[in-house]
């Protein structure tokens, strides 16, 4: 029996860092939402055709990130994650501040196309995620930390664009006089996004450790700064004694990791502590295409088109002007239109109570939940649930009484966060679990981010034409049905899902997993401390370092 000391834990400091460079870009997407369709009739759109640009303006984000997915999934194979991630953040930043200058309906579509070419970031977070912690038991936990992010973030980002768009109307107390924001009224939000932006990247330059296995070793200078910045903030007479020496080039060096010196292999790089760490070489397609990864791809796609179609199409339907209803224009079950009638405001506010909600169930609901029934079942709950949701939302609009028509959408709303919220957490976990080696988990999640961007451009082009195609046909739940049928066929293939033991981990990975994290943080150390005890290898240890014993660990066996 495993004593409460041997016992794996999450690798908290590192998941909470890893947390706060990811917060900055649901803030930033979900902003967007609330002022979309009035950014899109600003551009001299007419309103019948508002939620057909919206959703390609949305789809065409998808589609260059689903071109571009793989291939930042390679290259944080090959330079590492965290470099990888970085220049995501930046990119992305860059491109958020000139999405809010956009002047026309061109000029948007192609910023956002740039916004999803240039930022591979999920994929590639998750492989971090999964690489951080390889215990199967702290794997639900582990895996809701970053949706819990996004519903955070998702708090936030509709606030900030429901309420910072157009400001010289919304705030003409503060901004009223601005020429500024009188031409670009929608990059207040944007603007104030890239400053969250700069504080998830200074903090994963400074506090963000590599986990890619043959990159973990190599110096890392913002490492150093952040570790200096954390010294400095600390009162320890007893700890500052110990540092004689000043920090130097030359102790750097003596300490850092040399090349194998008979050569003989290329891909071979020795530690300081003399421990062999074989680069990766690149997985065959066969080794990532396995049945069980094939299906897993295949329901995570559908969820993230029908899920993300759902969230895209909902601000144009709340926004869409009210209809009376009388049996010349309302026919059921089928034949009815109008909306909710609401301002980009009120649509933040709405957005933000669902923030609050999935947020909520994230952190509250999903791991008990996973732990009782299991991963699996509660993934098959979810996908039965999306199509009811979808199938019922568009007849909330019939309902005359204001208060009970509200309590019917938030209803359905947060019924939809619930299953989401889970499903996509579940969906990772089996992904990463039908995995056979964590070699692959970084292709593997770039191929995912790619369907899944596909999903995700095709179900907000679809949904905003069905809505279009609604709109002109008295039938505004075309689009809610449509996706209530995409659900439907696409919770088929979870049926087909197999619990996987999750990727292998050698031994002598373990080992040189928990050396090569000694070297990167610890090597520093001496070079600021004359001997100072190794304390990385204690308290910064991931699930990596507990598989040192046995000739063939599997993922998450201690």
């Amino acid at each position: 029996m495993a004593t409460k000391s041997n016992r794996p834990k999450l690798p908290a400091q590192q998941l909470a860092i890893l947390a706060v460079a990811r917060f900055a870009e649901p803030l930033a997407m979900t902003s967007v939402y609330p002022y979309l369709p009035e950014m899109i009739a600003s551009f001299g759109v007419p309103e019948k055709d508002v939620a057909k640009w919206a959703g390609a303006t949305s789809a065409v984000f998808s589609v260059a990130q689903s071109m571009t997915a793989v291939a930042w999934g390679r290259a944080s194979d090959t330079f590492g994650r965290k470099p990888a991630i970085m220049t995501g953040l930046l990119c992305t930043m860059t491109l958020f501040i000139i999405w809010g200058l956009s002047t026309s309906l061109k000029m948007a579509i192609i910023v956002r196309g740039l916004q999803g070419a240039c930022n591979g970031n999920v994929g590639i977070i998750r492989t971090m995620v999964a690489e951080m912690v390889q215990d199967r038991e702290l794997q639900p936990k582990a895996f809701s930390i970053m949706p819990l992010v996004w519903s955070i973030g998702s708090v936030f980002g509709p606030a900030f664009g429901g309420l910072f768009a157009k400001p010289t109307q919304q705030l003409p107390g503060l901004f009223g006089d601005s020429y500024f924001f009188k031409k670009f009224p929608f990059a207040l939000p944007n603007l104030m996004a890239a400053v969250v932006f700069l504080i998830s990247v200074t903090t994963a330059a400074l506090f963000l450790k590599e986990t890619l296995q043959s990159k973990r070793h190599s110096r890392d200078w913002g490492l150093v700064l952040g570790q200096r910045i954390k010294e400095a903030f600390k009162d320890h007479p007893l700890r500052r004694q110990q540092k004689l020496r000043r920090y130097s080039l030359q102790d750097a060096e003596a300490s850092a990791p040399l090349l194998q010196a008979d050569a003989t292999s290329k891909s071979t790089i020795i530690t300081r502590k003399g421990t062999r760490i074989e680069n990766p070489v690149t997985p065959s397609m066969s080794a990532v295409f396995t049945r069980q990864t094939v299906i897993n791809l295949v329901s995570y796609t559908f969820l993230a088109l029908h899920s993300v179609a759902f969230d895209q199409v909902l601000p144009v339907f709340l926004n869409y002007p009210p209809e009376k209803h009388t049996p010349e224009t309302t026919s059921l079950p089928f034949f009815f239109s109008g909306g909710f009638g609401l301002n980009s405001g009120r649509i933040g506010t709405i957005f933000t109570l669902y923030g609050i909600t999935c947020g909520a169930i994230q952190f509250v609901l999903f791991p008990p939940l996973c732990k009782k029934y299991g991963v699996l079942n509660c993934f098959r709950v979810c996908v039965l649930t999306f199509p009811i949701v979808y199938f019922v939302l568009p007849f909330t609009v019939l309902i005359e009484n204001t208060r009970l028509r509200y309590t019917a959408l938030l209803a359905a709303m947060i019924t939809k966060a619930f299953a989401v919220i889970i499903g996509f957490p579940c969906s990772t976990i089996l992904l990463t679990n039908s995995a056979a080696s964590l070699s692959i988990l970084g292709t593997l999640n770039g191929f995912a981010t790619t369907f899944s961007a596909l999903g995700r451009a095709s179900g907000p082009a679809l949904a905003g034409l069905a809505f279009s195609w609604g709109v002109k046909n008295n039938m505004i739940g075309a689009p809610w049905w449509i996706l209530g049928l995409i659900a439907a066929v696409g919770a088929l293939p979870v049926w087909m899902i197999a619990e996987g033991d999750g990727p292998t981990v050698s031994s002598s990975d373990s080992s040189d997993a928990e050396d090569s994290d000694d070297a990167q943080v610890g090597g520093y150390e001496e070079a600021v401390v004359s001997d100072e005890e190794d304390e990385d290898g204690s308290s910064g240890s991931t699930g990596a370092s507990h598989g040192t014993g046995a000739k063939d660990t599997k993922y998450g066996t201690l």
